[in-house]
């Protein structure tokens, strides 16, 4: 009998499943990767919200948890995901440099913002008003984490790739079962596929479309990631993903002309040089109106749990709520109120 069966193949079930393997916990995962949002991702992370000028919750502690759970997995399968790059904020006026300062006052944000504005000449993107530098900033490479995640799944096999039936689940006192395989517990991190899942499709998770675009601009010569009315991320080689839009309604992950339009829109303003678009991608963030994530038990089924709600931070977020359900589960510990279920125990 394996310790866990996990649904969901995405960075809330990848750092699950991490969290499960440097316990010995066994485990199956279970995903047909029809839910993209963190393929999609930029992979950026950051501590502070600049639109705000504000620090999540614990943002310095998962920071500081992310780096050695990220590079375990770079040393054991000899793959490099983890770049640690610049972030510097575009400013758009003197009130925004004044905001910046202002922000520097604050204890928590202090030793993320660096004092100086910066004045560096990138030729294709016009600054009058400067920058200001985040520190211990960068990205994970979504696409080669979990791709080279699902390769070391399959060579383990401990993967199964499927849609996944909820009509073949069975849930018992003492274990689950589901088509052959026998566990104690399952990990539900479908993302917004939770709408399909009879066990907690009432939570209001909403979700947010988000699209992104794949550049190639030989001329604008950045080697920080740009944070303005969009993003703008050197991937090497000259190319560059640009994002993201946050649309409510639109539930689907096909990308949209009007979510094209707008980038391009954005990116123009931006930048002075040509560039050509490679790819156009799009798909749905899983958040949650309250924008905490979803982690917890089941409150009848005490060997059903849920990893979700990662929302635009999965990168920061995955690998410490994937350690505080595992602690919950395992140990017993009860998981803090603010990302728990029950505070919506009554919808």
């Amino acid at each position: 009998m394996k310790d866990f069966i996990i649904v969901g193949a995405g960075l809330a079930g990848m750092s699950f499943a991490e969290t499960a393997f440097l316990n010995n916990k066994t485990f199956t995962v279970i995903s047909d990767n029809s839910q993209n949002s963190s393929r999609v991702a930029a992979g950026l992370y950051n501590p502070v919200i600049l639109k705000r000028f504000s620090l999540p919750q614990d943002a310095a502690e998962h920071l500081a948890f992310i780096g050695p759970f990220y590079q375990r997995i770079q040393d054991r399968l000899d793959v490099v995901f983890d770049h640690q790059l610049p972030v510097y904020r575009k400013f758009a006026s003197v009130e925004e440099q004044n905001n910046w300062f202002q922000a520097m006052d604050k204890p928590a944000l202090e030793p993320f913002l660096s004092p100086d504005v910066i004045h560096n000449q990138y030729l294709s993107l016009p600054s009058p008003f400067g920058f200001g530098k985040v520190l211990h900033t960068g990205y994970v490479d979504t696409i080669v984490l979990l791709e080279a995640y699902r390769e070391y799944l399959i060579d383990q096999e401990c993967f199964i790739n499927d849609t996944f039936d909820y009509n073949g689940l069975t849930v018992e006192e003492d274990c689950i079962l589901y088509k052959g395989v026998k566990a104690q517990h399952i990990v539900f991190a479908e993302g917004f596929g939770i709408h399909s899942n009879p066990y907690f499709k009432h939570l209001p998770l909403d979700g947010t479309k988000g699209e992104l675009l794949v550049i190639k601009a030989p001329h604008l010569k950045l080697d920080i990631a740009i944070n303005a009315s969009i993003f703008i991320l050197p991937m090497g080689n000259d190319i560059y993903k640009v994002g993201a839009t946050y649309e409510w309604y639109d539930k689907t992950a096909d990308p949209t002309e009007a979510g094209k339009n707008e980038l391009v829109e954005k990116l123009n303003e931006l930048i002075s040089c040509d560039y050509e678009i490679l790819e156009h991608l799009a798909g749905i963030r899983p958040t949650v109106k309250d924008r905490k994530p979803l982690i917890g038990t089941h409150p009848q089924y005490k060997n059903v749990h849920l990893l979700n709600g990662l929302g635009t931070r999965g990168v920061m977020l995955g690998p410490p709520m994937a350690k505080e359900l595992y602690d919950s589960i395992i140990s017993g510990n009860p998981v803090r109120r603010e990302i728990g279920l029950q505070r919506f125990k009554n919808q």
